[in-house]
C-alpha cells in the first residue's frame, strides 16, 4: 500500500479515535475505549472495501455493516461523520434527549439496519442477510463487527456453524480482539488461534492480522472479499483505548467518558476533518423475487375437526403461491408445525435452522432488512430461547411473524417440558408486537393471510390436537377484533377465552343455558391489540366477566382483559393453569387444569 495512503488511513483512524472520545466526553457516558481498540478496522474497511451510497440507503446493492458490539456507537457515529452523513454538531448530542445518535445504534438512523446492543445478535441478524443476498441474487456483502467478549455468547456459535454449512461467502466477521471486557480479561485473551480454531471447526476461512496495521487489515478484507463458498472472520488482535496512554490496554476504563479527554484529544493529535468518500456499489441490480399469484385460502366444513396447526402449515403454503415475497423457516419440527406443507411447495424460500431457536428468529429479522415477509415457525415453550432475539426485534422496529406451535397443557401426554404456558406473556409486552390465538381452522387461515402485512413482531399460537370448525370458510377476521358467539339480554356473565378454551366456553355455556343460567361468550383471538369496545360492553351489560385460558395466570389473556376493563369495575375471575402439569391426555389435562367445561360451569355458579 503506497506510503500516502497509510498516512490517510492513520489520519481517518485518529479522526476516528478523537471523535469517538469527545462525544462520549459530551454526553458524560459511553464507550470510547472499545470504539477506539477497532478504529483501525473500520477505517480500512470504510475507505477501502465498504460499497455503500449514504445518499440511498434503500439501493439494494449496498454492502451491509452490523455493529454487533454496539456499545461501540461512537466509532460508528464517528463514521457516519468522517462519511458526511451526520456533522460535528450532532455528533455532539450523542445519547442526548432527541438524538438520532442512541447510546447503541438503532434504525432511526438510515443507515442501520438492526438495532444492536445486546451482545451475541449481529452475527446471527448477518446471517440472515447473508442469506436474503443469495436468495435474491445480489452480489452485496455482509461486514459484522463483534467483541472478543460477545464470542462467549452461543448464539454466535449458532450462527457459526449455520454460516459454515450454508457457505455464506458474501458474510465477513470482524472480530475486535482487544482482549479486556466489561469486568476484565475475556476467555481467551488475544490467543486468536484459539477463536480460529473454533470458526474453522465450522468451515469458516480465518485470517489472524494485526488490527493496527492498515496494510494487513486491507489485505485480509481484500482476501475475505474473494473468498468462495464459505464465509471469513477476521481475528484482529488489538489495544483497547488505542493512542491514548491513561486508558490503552487498562482495565477498569469499559464503558466510561475519559477522565481528561481535552489531553486525550491533544495525545491523537488534535481535531481533524478528514472525510472518507465511501464507494457506492458499481452496480443497482433489481433484487430478484418470486412470481405473485391468486390467494386461495384452505377451507374447511364447519362441524370438521382440524388442528389449527394444521390449517397454518396449509395457509402458509397457499400465502407462499400468492405472494412471492414469503418466506418460511423451521426450527427443524416442520412436521408438527406443519411448515413442511410450505417446504414441500417452495424449497427455494423455505429455510431449516435446524434446533437453533436463537438463529430462527435472527435469521427472520435480517431476511426482512431486505424486504422478504418471515415466517418462523416451532413449539410455543421453545421461543423462549429466543426471547431476547425476539425483544430486541422489537427494538428494531422488524417486520417478523413468529409461531408458536403445542401451546398450553392441551399438548397432552408429552408433560410440562413441552407445553408452551408464558407465550402469550412473553410476546406481549414487546414493544409494537401483535397477538394472535385463533380457535379453529378458518380462523387460523385468515390470521396467517393478515399477518403478512402486519408491522412488527407478529405471533400466532396454534395448538396440536384437532378442534372443531366453527367459522365458515372466508369469514374475516381483523387483527384487533373479537367474535361473540353468544349474547342476550339476560345474560348474567361473560366468558371470555381464546384458541382451545372457546370451545370449552361454548359447551359451558350451552350447560348454564339448560340450567336457566344465560351466559355470553367472547372470542378474544386478538389478544393484542384488544377489542377493548366489546369488552367494555360485555363488562357494562353483565358485571361479571370470567376469562379462561390455556396459559399460566400471569400475563396472558386474563391479564389483558383486566387491563381493557380495570377502570369499567366488573368483577373479573381468572381461570387458567396455576399448577405444575404432568402427562395425561388433553381431555385430563384441562380438567386437572380446571380449564375446561366443567371448572366454566362451576366458575360461574360461584360468581352468582
Amino acid at each position: 500500500m503506497p506510503e500516502r495512503d497509510l498516512h490517510y488511513l492513520a489520519e481517518l483512524a485518529a479522526q476516528l479515535r478523537v471523535d469517538s472520545v469527545r462525544a462520549a466526553a459530551a454526553a458524560g457516558s459511553g464507550h470510547p475505549t472499545s470504539s477506539m481498540s477497532a478504529a483501525d478496522l473500520m477505517a480500512v474497511l470504510f475507505a477501502c472495501h465498504l460499497r455503500y451510497d449514504f445518499a440511498d440507503p434503500g439501493n439494494p446493492a449496498n454492502d451491509h455493516l452490523i455493529f454487533s458490539k454496539g456499545h461501540a456507537s461512537p466509532l460508528l457515529y464517528s463514521l457516519y461523520k468522517a462519511a458526511g452523513a451526520v456533522d460535528d454538531e450532532e455528533l455532539l448530542t450523542f445519547r442526548k434527549r432527541g438524538s438520532r445518535l442512541e447510546g447503541h445504534p438503532t434504525p432511526r438512523l438510515p443507515w442501520v439496519d438492526v438495532a444492536t446492543g445486546s451482545l451475541g445478535q449481529g452475527l446471527p441478524v448477518g446471517v440472515g442477510v447473508a442469506m436474503a443476498g443469495r436468495l435474491e441474487r445480489l452480489p452485496y456483502r455482509v461486514w459484522v463487527l463483534c467483541g472478543d467478549s460477545e464470542l462467549a455468547e452461543g448464539s454466535i456459535w449458532e450462527a457459526a456453524e449455520h454460516a459454515g454449512e450454508e457457505g455464506l461467502a458474501n458474510l465477513t466477521l470482524i472480530v475486535d480482539v482487544n482482549r479486556l471486557g466489561q469486568r476484565g480479561p475475556t476467555r481467551h485473551g488475544w490467543d486468536t488461534g484459539a477463536y480460529a480454531r473454533r470458526f474453522g471447526a465450522f468451515g469458516w476461512h480465518t485470517i489472524e492480522i494485526d488490527g493496527h496495521d492498515p496494510g494487513q487489515i486491507d489485505f485480509a478484507l481484500s482476501d475475505a472479499s474473494n473468498t468462495r463458498r464459505r464465509p471469513t472472520v477476521i481475528l484482529a488482535k488489538t489495544r483497547k483505548g488505542e493512542g491514548v496512554l491513561e486508558v490503552e490496554n487498562r482495565e477498569g476504563a469499559h464503558g466510561k467518558a475519559l477522565k481528561d479527554p481535552d489531553k486525550a484529544v491533544e495525545e491523537l493529535g488534535g481535531v481533524r476533518d478528514v472525510r472518507v468518500a465511501v464507494h457506492p456499489p458499481d452496480e443497482s441490480p433489481a433484487p430478484f423475487r418470486f412470481d405473485d399469484g391468486p390467494l386461495e385460502l384452505p377451507a374447511y366444513k364447519t362441524g370438521e375437526v382440524v388442528a389449527t396447526r394444521t390449517a397454518y402449515g396449509e395457509a402458509l403454503a397457499a400465502l407462499g403461491a400468492a405472494r412471492g415475497d414469503v418466506v418460511a423457516l423451521d426450527g427443524e419440527v416442520g412436521d408438527s408445525t406443519k411448515t413442511e406443507t410450505f417446504a414441500e411447495a417452495f424449497p427455494e424460500r423455505f429455510f431449516q435452522m435446524y434446533i437453533a431457536e436463537q438463529q430462527l428468529v435472527a435469521a427472520a429479522v435480517g431476511l426482512q432488512v431486505r424486504g422478504w415477509k418471515p415466517y418462523a415457525a416451532t413449539f410455543a415453550a421453545f421461543l423462549t430461547r429466543a426471547y431476547d432475539f425476539i425483544r430486541m426485534a422489537g427494538v428494531s422496529g422488524a417486520s417478523v411473524r413468529l409461531v408458536g406451535s403445542h401451546a398450553g397443557v392441551a399438548i397432552g401426554e408429552d408433560g410440562p417440558s413441552q407445553m408452551g404456558l408464558e407465550d402469550l406473556a412473553m410476546m406481549r409486552p414487546v414493544h409494537g408486537s401483535t397477538v394472535l390465538y385463533p380457535c379453529d381452522a378458518n380462523q387460523t387461515a385468515a390470521l396467517v393471510a393478515e399477518m403478512a402485512d402486519l408491522e412488527g413482531v407478529s405471533y400466532l399460537r396454534t395448538t396440536r390436537g384437532g378442534t372443531p370448525v366453527i367459522y365458515e370458510p372466508g369469514e374475516r377476521f381483523p387483527v384487533g377484533g373479537s367474535r361473540v358467539l353468544r349474547r342476550s339480554a339476560e345474560d348474567r356473565v361473560t366468558i371470555v377465552a381464546a384458541g382451545v378454551t372457546v370451545h370449552e366456553a361454548l359447551a359451558a355455556a350451552d350447560e348454564l343455558a339448560a340450567a336457566d343460567v344465560p351466559v355470553g361468550v367472547i372470542d378474544l383471538y386478538s389478544v393484542k391489540p384488544i377489542d377493548a369496545a366489546a369488552l367494555a360492553e360485555a363488562a357494562t351489560t353483565t358485571g361479571n366477566l370470567i376469562t379462561v385460558e390455556d396459559h399460566r395466570l400471569e400475563g396472558g389473556l386474563g391479564d389483558a382483559v383486566l387491563e381493557a376493563v380495570s377502570e369499567l369495575g366488573p368483577r373479573v375471575v381468572q381461570l387458567g393453569v396455576s399448577g405444575l402439569p404432568a402427562s395425561a391426555t388433553p381431555e385430563e389435562q384441562l380438567a386437572d387444569a380446571r380449564i375446561d367445561r366443567r371448572a366454566i360451569v362451576a366458575a360461574v355458579k360461584r360468581l352468582l
